[in-house]
């Protein structure tokens, strides 16, 4: 029995000493100290021993068991130390190393169109104001020489929340809103976002517009003109041709649709612009008399131009972006780019 209790002990040692990590240590402990393990067989089998023999083999047993345990508690703290060193070696900060660049987020294309747009006409005297989306229908075509009746407004499908309450589809309710509240001289642009029932490759159903109003004693339809050129020119670079088309818009008269030559083949003809070499890109027109007696202006004192402009269709063409759903995804692999 002591030859048997040297050998375990021997072996134990053994195995402590080339235990590596803790979880080692908690293996041995069992096999040794466990419910079944060596040393408990050796006490469980202590009827075989000599009656005599028992005192000092009980004393033997306990001894080691002692042993292995105050072994085993000074080989985990080593070991716990160890691990802890290396742990604190691969967490060491190396302050000579170069710092690593943050990804920097970017200003959104459409953002960086609607802000240019801002600019430019600020800088030319207009003032930036916006207005509720949901709108009322008064706003929104009865006071631009819309009423209920009219067959125009069928030419928008509108989101109604009810017979009197809507999602604005323009942003000429601001337009509207401010001529009620400020006499002329008017200079305004409206941005903000429109809604209309309409999806695919080249609409939405939310998308940007920024519509702008002027009213003042003796302003013409050559003002008009020569505020868009410089605004067209301005996002578009100098050279670009521009081209007025007479068109019809409940309120305004004369009316023009507004044509630039085409971004993508420069006046060639190409698939864009339907072998045309032209691009429509916004709509315009003097104010209806009938709009100015609505907010009471007088329309023999004052007259005054109107235009609106989509800003997705803006930034699809002066960055040649051939899908609009893409400006509302936000993959960073396609905002990255600009």
């Amino acid at each position: 029995m002591r030859k048997r209790l040297e050998h375990l002990k021997a072996e134990a040692w053994k195995y402590i000493n080339d235990a590596k990590k803790t979880g080692e240590l908690d293996e041995i402990r069992v096999r040794y100290l466990g419910r079944k393990g060596e040393l408990t067989a050796l006490l469980r089998g202590m009827g075989q021993v000599l009656p005599e023999d028992r005192p000092e083999v009980g004393r033997l047993v306990n001894e080691l068991r002692n042993q292995l345990e105050t072994y085993l508690e000074e080989r985990r703290q080593m070991l716990e130390l160890a691990e802890l060193e290396r742990s604190l070696e691969l967490e060491t900060i190396d302050i000579s190393l170069p710092g690593r660049q943050p990804p920097l987020g970017h200003v959104h294309p459409l953002n960086q169109v609607l802000e240019e747009t801002k600019r430019l006409f600020i800088s030319m005297g207009f003032q930036v104001v916006e207005g509720p989306e949901v709108e009322l229908d008064y706003y929104n075509f009865e006071a631009l020489n819309l009423p209920p009746d009219h067959p125009t407004r069928d030419m928008q499908d509108t989101f109604f929340i009810s017979d009197d309450i809507l999602l604005r589809s323009q942003t000429s309710p601001v337009q509207v809103r401010v001529m009620e509240k400020q006499q002329p001289p008017v200079r305004i642009i409206a941005p903000g976002k429109v809604y209309r029932v309409d999806l695919d490759a080249t609409h939405s159903p939310m998308f940007h517009q920024v519509e702008g109003l002027l009213i003042d004693e003796g302003s013409t339809f050559g003002d008009l003109k020569g505020i868009l050129n410089a605004f067209l020119e301005a996002l578009f670079g100098k050279g670009r041709r521009v081209r007025f088309r007479p068109s019809f818009f409940p309120f305004t008269e004369p009316s023009a649709e507004v044509d630039v030559e085409c971004i993508m083949c420069n006046g060639g003809g190409c698939r864009v612009c339907s072998q045309t070499g032209w691009l429509e890109i916004l709509g315009s027109g003097m104010v209806d008399p009938r709009v100015l007696e609505m907010v009471g202006y007088d329309p023999e004192r004052y007259q005054g131009f109107a235009f609106g402009v989509g800003m997705e269709r803006i930034a699809m063409l002066k960055y040649g972006i051939d899908d609009i759903r893409l400006l509302f995804e936000n993959d960073m692999r396609f905002l990255t780019q600009f």
